[in-house]
């Protein structure tokens, strides 16, 4: 039999309540528990059957697992069974992200980058040299805004040039076409038109989780913001945020063994006919997005709150350092260097550009 080991684990609800798990393991199965919080639940009787029911839990269940043994131990209330609060899925988050060893944002020391207007293709560079940079322990973890002027299409990494772009709209609308590192599907960005930023942060904040449900973790900052201007959205997964208005805009990743970069777009004020001459849309993907032939635009960040794109950022930028603690940074010439040259040698290049002809 192993050893005891004792585990404690907290979360605050986004607007909601604290919760906090105690609990412990012989290394195999979860042999006590206590959760506590200033949550509320009825009937009060309720209350006494969430720990007992993550007693005997394997330490390698997953988060769908243990809310199943705590829905099926709630059960028996029926309909007078009432959370407020909090969700039997924060308790799961809470167990599972604590055995996984997770830290949360407020463990770390962020900084925030807003380097200012640059060519699409080194917005694209600088998140392969930032991702090394955090991964490899010479920064911590980093919060990245995109300014551009220029008009571009980013593609995923892993899509096909050919089937993604009408090469006729590419040449008369003068686009760069530009392949990032993380998969997803096409940007197409002019200046002004999106609201894109890029996360870089070790693995351990996603611990625990899956990477479907890391997703809406990792922007919960994002949703608090737009609840901030209006806009009541929400994760549709595995990558989008939408709202009762329609898909904002969506996520996209690059993982490896020590952590990750997330990097999200928003649409703010696009110019849909000019999209559609440059990106192959399926019909299925227009009717998804919420485009229509008659609509011109494809604006739901200014349409839904009416403000400006820089009043947009600099919500985002608040909220997140009110929540966790953020220092603005700036980058050196020797950093901006090494993107140019990675620029140069890779993401200006046709061999990457097309690697998926």
């Amino acid at each position: 039999m192993s050893e005891k080991q004792s585990y404690h684990g907290e979360r605050k609800v986004v607007n909601g309540k604290l919760v906090v798990v105690d609990f412990e393991t012989d290394g195999e199965v979860l042999t006590s528990a206590k959760v506590s919080g200033d949550f509320f639940i009825e009937p009060e009787e309720a209350f006494f059957e969430l720990a007992p029911a993550l007693v005997g839990a394997s330490v390698h269940e997953d988060t769908d697992a243990l809310v199943t043994r705590i829905n099926s131990a709630l059960a028996q209330f029926g309909d007078d069974l009432s959370l407020h609060g909090f969700t039997v899925e924060d308790i799961a988050f809470i167990v599972r992200r604590t055995l996984a060893g997770a830290k949360e944002f407020t463990d770390y020391d962020w900084t925030i980058l807003r380097p200012g207007v640059l060519p699409t293709a080194m917005n694209v560079a600088l998140d392969e040299y930032l991702l090394e940079e955090v991964l490899s322990g010479r920064r911590g973890p980093i919060v990245r805004f995109w300014d551009w002027e220029d008009r571009a299409t980013v593609i995923g990494s892993f899509q096909s040039y050919t089937n993604e772009l009408w090469p006729e709209g590419v040449a008369e609308h003068d686009v760069q076409v530009v392949r990032r590192i993380s998969g997803g599907g096409a940007m197409f960005m002019e200046g002004g038109n999106c609201v894109t930023y890029s996360i870089y942060a070790p693995k351990e904040l996603v611990a625990g989780l899956s990477y479907e449900k890391s997703y809406e973790f990792l922007d919960q900052w994002v949703l608090a913001a737009l609840a901030e201007l209006g806009v009541k959205a929400w994760y549709k997964p595995i990558n989008d945020i939408t709202s009762e208005a329609g898909k904002i805009g969506g996520a996209a990743q690059k993982r490896n063994a020590r952590g990750l970069l997330h990097h999200v777009t928003m649409s703010y004020d696009i110019d849909a006919d000019k999209m559609l001459e440059v990106l192959r849309i399926g019909q299925a993907k227009i009717v998804d997005k919420g485009i229509r032939s008659a609509k011109k635009r494809v604006d739901p960040l200014r349409r839904q709150t009416g403000a400006s794109r820089e009043e947009i950022v600099q919500t985002m930028i608040n909220t997140f350092t009110g929540r966790y603690g953020a220092s603005l940074g700036e980058l050196t010439d020797a950093d901006m260097a090494a993107a140019q040259k990675l620029v140069d040698e890779k993401f200006a290049t046709e061999e990457w550009t097309h690697r998926v002809p």
